[in-house]
């Protein structure tokens, strides 16, 4: 056991990124499925598992994997070290410009392989990117503070891919779910004129 161990976060470290990654964006993609069906938001949603979305949901993790490898071991040689303030450094990068370009890949690779138009694409992310951005402000900043800062590098994107599965919950039904924009805009309207 302990030799599969190091060759899964060793020599196939980048293997091991890309299919945590696949599988976890699958399962956050079931979860959100579930959730959906459980509210009966929609009608397929009451049928059971949407088998072409939750494929498409792995497709964009299974691509995100690899990206997540190499940027943490580019920021890992740029900011090499682990006290303080190379971590906010790493937390600045991964918040100001990390986070922005993922979103946008995340909408539109999603979007794209679901058969939306470019146009669709641009249209659901000015509807939905602040709200996600917004998310991503609350969930990763901490999460990326233990990440660069507790934990080994060879360990950083299976990390960051278990809390991801749960974050994928939630991109996943913001992907798939419109009113939940609108709901959380009228409230923000409401508590605005309180």
């Amino acid at each position: 056991m302990r030799g599969v161990w190091k060759l899964l976060f060793g020599r196939y470290l980048l293997v091991t990124n890309t299919i945590s990654s696949g599988v976890l964006m699958l399962a956050g993609d079931v979860a959100a499925q579930e959730i959906e069906r459980r509210q009966e938001k929609t009608t397929s949603a009451s049928e059971g598992l949407e088998r072409q979305r939750a494929l498409n949901m792995t497709l964009v993790g299974l691509s995100q994997g690899p990206l997540h490898h190499y940027l943490y071991k580019w920021m890992d040689a740029y900011l090499p070290g682990a006290t303080v303030r190379t971590v906010l450094k790493k937390i600045a990068i991964d918040q100001l410009v990390i986070s922005p370009i993922f979103i946008v890949t995340y909408l539109y690779s999603a979007g794209l392989l679901e058969g939306a138009s470019v146009r669709d694409c641009n249209a659901e992310l000015r509807y939905k990117y602040w709200t996600i951005y917004t998310a991503d402000w609350l969930v990763w900043p901490p999460t990326q503070f233990i990440n660069f800062y507790l934990l080994s590098p060879k360990y950083r994107v299976l990390y960051i891919n278990a809390i991801t599965m749960l974050y994928n919950v939630f991109l996943c039904y913001i992907k798939h779910n419109d009113d939940f924009i609108s709901e959380i805009t009228q409230k923000m309207k409401s508590i605005k004129q309180e």
